[in-house]
């Protein structure tokens, strides 16, 4: 049975999961992209990718534990890109290029239509227009036993938070405060959805926790 996890989610130490203003240029907000200065580096993250070298050690473990035994994810339309409204063409296809590194089904949540987009490298992206639970029941059907990752952006995440539906999230706290932005934890009562914490790891630029069921 598949599993829906959080993997590699980066949170500043004042608990936000990006900062205000997405936009072309920032894609995780204004200083959004400081959170993610421990994944960037690592030898796992480039090597999904597809390029060679990095830094190894815990943060890359870590980050390599994110990209296995994934079989579908599912993302807000911000995480796939920052058009509001109904889409005005077929152009925007992403932010990761011709071979995003997903290489299995995406399941985009959008008020709005589009047909799917089948990019190179075995990723194609399904845009699901009746809802969280209709797009993860839609995503565990193509994962077929292997996990769900959640991405992003924080509404997503905390969507499926507070409806139960994740059994695991692993959040790499990152040395950063941001003082505004999108709050993961606000009005989310962790305990009472059942989770505790069983893992809690310092690497070398992040502190990581892996939340359980």
């Amino acid at each position: 049975m598949s599993n829906a996890k959080v993997f590699a989610f980066s949170v500043s130490l004042d608990g936000f999961g990006a900062g205000p203003g997405q936009d072309l240029d920032n894609p995780l907000g204004i200083r959004g992209q400081e959170l993610l200065g421990w994944l960037f580096e690592t030898g796992a993250f480039n090597n999904a990718h597809g390029r060679s070298g990095g830094r190894e050690g815990i943060d890359s473990a870590f980050a390599d534990r994110s990209f296995k035994d994934v079989g579908a994810w599912v993302m807000g339309r911000n995480m796939f890109g920052p058009i509001r409204g109904p889409w005005p063409d077929d152009l925007w296809k992403g932010w990761w290029g011709e071979e995003p590194p997903f290489h299995v089904p995406v399941f985009v949540l959008t008020h709005y239509a589009r047909p799917p987009l089948v990019m190179s490298g075995g990723t194609t992206f399904y845009f699901v227009t009746d809802g969280a639970q209709a797009a993860l029941e839609r995503a565990k059907e193509a994962a077929r036993g292997r996990d769900v990752r959640i991405g992003g952006g924080v509404a997503t995440v905390r969507e499926y938070l507070a409806a139960g539906a994740i059994d695991e999230a692993h959040l790499a706290f990152a040395p950063v405060v941001l003082g505004g932005g999108e709050h993961l934890f606000a009005g989310i009562d962790l305990p009472k959805l059942g989770f505790r914490v069983t893992e809690a790891t310092a690497g070398e630029e992040a502190f990581h926790v892996v939340l359980r069921k």
